[in-house]
């Protein structure tokens, strides 16, 4: 992964505002009756009650009669903390009732229109103010004398004390692409067009580029499994763009698992013809669309971003106080984290257990009845690699807040769990910036691109990028379809050393019950990620076998991620290459130039028609690596704005933790610890 921003993006980039966010639509002069709007909203509120409480229900009836299915597999791997499903649900009252307002206005206007034209700004207020919206957007009071970072990352940019914070919009660096220009994606109506083609089928583009003979996975040589498993912890660290709380449509209480209709917030993945696994073209990969965020000044659908958009360790810390607060320890003023208290790893700490009433972790070892474990991001059980790594970093803040109390036992327990924080966060920094970075771009490029820190900005958005939850995805390229651990002396285990990925989805039973994380990060020390190649994308555990453990339909997590662009409203493939002042190819021979690849170049323009329309991540992750790097220019462009922006609006950073007692003002000064 790697960080490369031309000028003109980066220009495009610290000029963003919510102009960028805008569509052009009819103007429209009529008004709608207060009442009417008024109407909308109670039908809306009644009907997502409805879908919550069914979508519970039915979950819950699955998960006692052993019938759980991949869908549920996947709600929960993107389940929100306790704040964000606030802020979904006051989200999901406004469109919804924006939708049934919309529906009910269709008839006066033919084609689309833009409902901020027919509804005044009182209006808006007041459906912001009744939804909850309202809520979620106020500034706050920020502490000046707080020496730390907030948990939510609410008041790290003192203008505007929202900036970067959790459970807020993500940013648009180009203007969202809607089918009706609004909200539905495009593919939602059959035959509908797209520049005057006709979409391909996400699974068919899976079908004919990402797939490859299972078996020949091309190693790299240069980079080890650690250099991808940094990649997935970092981006829990940055984002988190949760699915809808309802798995039941919300205007006709059809459940999403039994239907393949399209209807909100149902966007099913369709089965093309000769499919080589799924022979039932009437069946479809379920998929529940992102939840919106709260609209403000025009209603086109934008997501949002659950965690803090900064380099800030949240995935170990959590982007909620709520949250942060049980994870710590506080049966004493120690400033540790709260570990697990029924089991150990060979005398060390492991993550506490999650209290979930639905907890699918049980249901991958029906015996061992081993729950999910609790971290700051929700996704830490989702492969045993993952909690690996989560589990390093609760054992080092553990650690490094024992010897703070050691060198300064005057320090309050709160003090103490603030500076390891600080410490820890740190780290993540300078492992991101100074080695994991340069792997993704090239040493020279990353040197180039980047720069030195020059310090903070307030008027630089360190938000995420909307585009950049798609594009940091390239991760799944580097994935090898086994989950290797080894021996002490980095020997062989047998038949437990390598463990295919597809049966390790959400086992926490076996960190516990199978030789804890050492084996797994002697694993990722010592075995290669795979190298992504133009013929060797996803490997089929990924691409065909997606958590298939839990019944009916394995998922494709190519076609997941090329659905979800469109879920989002992000613009084709040239329009992001115009954004970094990249060419834009227009027909085979200049598409097949910039691939370097006559072949795939054919399959692209065969399926999308025009390379405007190919979808986002799979034209980036087609694209020749940078010399040096493991991603291609696109890749690096979006990279490159996103970590550079999340340093440089970070004000965080400009302040080195300090170490207390025996280190002097001169090494604190140049402490490692700041970037």
């Amino acid at each position: 992964m790697k960080l490369l921003l031309p000028l003109v993006g980066l220009l495009a980039m610290l000029t963003l505002s919510q102009a960028s966010e805008s569509t052009t639509f009819p103007a429209v002069t009529s008004k709608v009756e207060t009442s009417v709007l008024m109407s909308c909203l109670e039908d809306a509120k009644r009907l997502v009650d409805r879908a919550y409480k069914q979508t519970r229900e039915s979950v819950k009836r699955r998960l006692q009669s052993g019938t759980a299915n991949p869908m549920d597999l996947l709600a929960y791997f993107k389940r929100p903390a306790a704040g964000t499903r606030m802020t979904i649900k006051a989200a999901e009252y406004m469109h919804v009732a924006l939708n049934l307002l919309e529906e009910k206005l269709q008839p006066q206007y033919p084609g689309a229109f833009n409902l901020t034209d027919v509804l005044t700004p009182s209006q808006l207020d007041l459906l912001s103010n009744i939804s909850g919206c309202a809520s979620q957007e106020k500034e706050v009071k920020c502490d000046q004398d707080n020496r730390f970072r907030t948990i939510t990352g609410k008041c790290n940019n003192r203008r505007n004390t929202l900036l970067g914070a959790s459970n807020q919009p993500l940013a648009r660096l180009l203007p969202a692409e809607y089918e009706d220009r609004f909200s539905l994606p495009f593919g939602w109506t059959p035959g509908g067009r797209r520049n005057g083609f006709i979409l391909p089928l996400v699974r068919d583009v899976s079908n004919q580029i990402v797939r490859f003979p299972e078996g020949r996975v091309t190693l790299d040589q240069e980079r080890a499994l650690m250099f991808m498993q940094w990649g997935q912890f970092i981006d829990h660290d940055l984002d988190f763009s949760p699915e809808s709380l309802a798995r039941v449509a919300f205007t006709r209480g059809i459940d999403c698992e039994r239907s393949c209709a399209r209807i909100i917030p149902c966007f099913p993945i369709q089965i093309p013809p000769n499919d080589p696994r799924i022979t039932n073209r009437r069946d479809c990969i379920p998929f529940a669309r992102s939840v919106p965020a709260c609209a403000k000044r025009n209603c086109v659908l934008n997501q949002i971003n659950a965690l803090t958009s900064f380099v800030d360790a949240s995935m170990v810390y959590g982007s909620e106080d709520a949250l942060a607060a049980r994870l710590r320890n506080t049966s004493n003023q120690l400033g540790l984290m709260a570990v697990n208290t029924r089991f150990q790893d060979n005398g060390r700490e492991l993550l506490p257990f999650d209290n979930l009433e639905e907890d699918f972790c049980k249901l991958t070892n029906r015996n061992a009845q081993i729950p999910c474990f609790l971290a700051g991001d929700s996704r830490a059980s989702e492969t045993p690699k993952l909690t690996a790594i989560h589990t390093v970093f609760v054992r080092e803040h553990n650690r490094l807040a024992r010897e703070l109390k050691r060198l300064n036992p005057q320090w309050s327990g709160e003090r103490l769990y603030q500076e390891a924080r600080k410490i820890i966060g740190a780290i993540v920094q300078i492992i991101t910036y100074r080695d994991f970075l340069p792997l993704v771009l090239g040493e020279a490029r990353a040197a180039r691109t980047l720069g030195p820190y020059k310090g903070y900005s307030p008027q630089v958005d360190p938000r995420v990028a909307n585009v950049f939850t798609l594009a940091f995805r390239f991760g799944h390229t580097l994935i090898q379809p086994f989950m290797f651990r080894l021996g002490n002396q980095y020997q062989s285990l047998g038949p437990n050393s390598r463990v295919p990925l597809s049966t390790v989805f959400f086992a926490s039973w076996r960190v516990v019950n199978e030789g804890g994380i050492d084996p797994i990060l002697r694993g990722l020390i010592a075995n290669p990620a795979k190298l992504n190649r133009q013929n060797e994308i996803l490997v089929d555990e990924l691409r065909d076998k997606l958590f298939r453990q839990f019944r009916r339909i394995g998922l494709d997590l190519a076609a997941l991620n090329m659905q979800r662009s469109r879920d989002h409203g992000l613009p084709g493939y040239n329009a992001w290459r115009r954004f970094c002042g990249l060419s834009q190819p227009q027909n085979l021979a200049q598409l097949a130039a910039v691939l370097n690849n006559t072949n795939l170049a054919t399959k692209f323009m065969r399926l999308y028609g025009t390379p405007d329309n190919i979808d986002i991540w799979i034209g980036a992750v087609a694209e020749p690596l940078l010399p040096g790097g493991r991603v291609g220019p696109l890749l690096a462009c979006i990279f490159e704005n996103q970590f550079r922006r999340a340093r440089d609006g970070d004000r965080s950073l400009s302040k080195a933790p300090s170490l207390g007692t025996g280190q002097s003002e001169a090494s604190r000064r140049s402490s490692p610890f700041s970037i």
